[in-house]
């Protein structure tokens, strides 16, 4: 079959990725979709079982860091656009092994860009037609303080630079001009990738696009985040770790709002450009928890509350980041996209998703359907 356009999706197995692909393969019959992933631990093709069978879709088992594999990949699939996700993501891992996100986030996204630049500047048109899409973090800004009004202690009311109001710890926010500030070796790497993208633009003119985001919660997320993991910790009565105090406040953005803002964004985004996505949601990490904690229990039948007691205070992370908050004032005003979903509704259908789907929480959390792909893709 002919297609209109050949999209490689990065990191496609993972959380957001597997969102992201799932998006583009319902809604874009007329594209060939291919994901692109080394299904490390947190790759799971499961995320995809419902359209690994569908004819646009392709699942190609491969490492970004692979330069000779992504060159014939480009080449042979005729890539005519890049979203790329793949990415080492997990700010604890990368404080006890930062070589490993360097080589991945830093590394892995040059080799991408040079694959992308190489294959494309050699074709009649060129870069016509082309789009290289980067997603990146919102940790890459540093961090930001708990100010506010004379008077009023936070949380309060304010509005970002949209009119759109919210509960906020502070009166600053993540803007795309903000100056580049990380504090951890996964923040680090990622604020490098940027860098590199946004160079191969002003270079060799590669049309590229940034994007940064908030947290994201949802179906699916690899079980060594806090929400999923705190899930199943409730659910079995397992102790809640929480960092410090507990007073580290996030933005917090639905998976399925931020595919949607993918979407868009690689369709409709200005060449060039940096936008940044957020939720309009901030929350502190403690209060989320008591949020968990009251849902699961109140799902589960068990009197609201009970739970409460797993809680257990632990050394705080090092270089923990206070709080981040981000503007998405840009993306609403010149796209037109705002979050679909409160937070409130949004953590209902989370936590009845990862309740009713502990098949898929057992089978992550044992490794299991790390052996079984790896089985598959390997031959064996």
């Amino acid at each position: 079959m002919s297609y209109k356009e050949t999209i490689l999706i990065t990191g496609g197995a993972g959380f957001i990725g597997s969102h992201v692909v799932r998006l583009f393969v319902n809604k874009y019959p007329d594209c060939h979709i291919i994901n692109l992933d080394k299904l490390t631990y947190a790759g799971n093709l499961a995320n995809l079982k419902d359209i690994e069978d569908r004819p646009n879709y392709t699942f190609v088992k491969g490492d970004i860091c692979d330069f000779e594999m992504l060159m014939k990949l480009f080449s042979g699939q005729q890539v005519t656009g890049v979203i790329h996700l793949a990415a080492e993501s997990h700010v604890d891992r990368s404080i006890k092994d930062p070589f490993t996100f360097a080589q991945t986030n830093v590394m892995g996204t040059l080799a991408l860009l040079q694959a992308a630049k190489l294959t494309w500047e050699a074709l009649p048109e060129k870069f016509e037609g082309k789009r290289f899409y980067h997603i990146s973090t919102d940790e890459v800004y540093g961090a930001l303080e708990m100010t506010h009004p004379e008077g009023i202690q936070p949380p309060f009311t304010t509005k970002a630079s949209s009119g759109k109001h919210h509960l906020s710890y502070g009166e600053q926010f993540f803007t795309e001009d903000l100056k580049y500030q990380p504090h951890s070796p996964y923040s680090a790497a990622k604020a490098s990738s940027d860098h590199f993208v946004r160079a191969f633009h002003d270079t060799y003119g590669l049309p590229t696009i940034v994007t940064n985001c908030s947290n994201n919660y949802g179906p699916y997320q690899f079980p060594e985040k806090l929400i999923p993991l705190f899930i199943n910790n409730i659910r079995h009565r397992k102790p809640l770790p929480v960092y410090g105090k507990g007073e580290n406040v996030r933005d917090w953005l639905y998976v399925e709002d931020h595919a949607r803002a993918i979407d868009l964004i690689f369709h409709k985004g200005k060449i060039g450009d940096t936008y940044n996505i957020g939720g309009f949601n901030e929350w502190k990490n403690i209060d989320i928890i008591k949020v968990l904690i009251n849902t699961v229990d109140r799902i589960l039948g068990r009197p609201e509350g009970e739970d409460m007691n797993l809680i257990t205070y632990v050394t705080d992370r090092a270089g923990h980041d206070l709080r981040y908050a981000i503007d998405s004032s840009k993306l609403q005003r010149e796209l037109g996209w705002e979050p679909s979903l409160q937070f409130e509704e949004g953590i209902e259908k989370t936590v009845r998703w990862y309740l009713d789907n502990q098949e898929w929480m057992d089978n992550v959390t044992s490794g299991d359907y790390q052996n079984y792909y790896n089985e598959m893709y390997n031959g064996r």
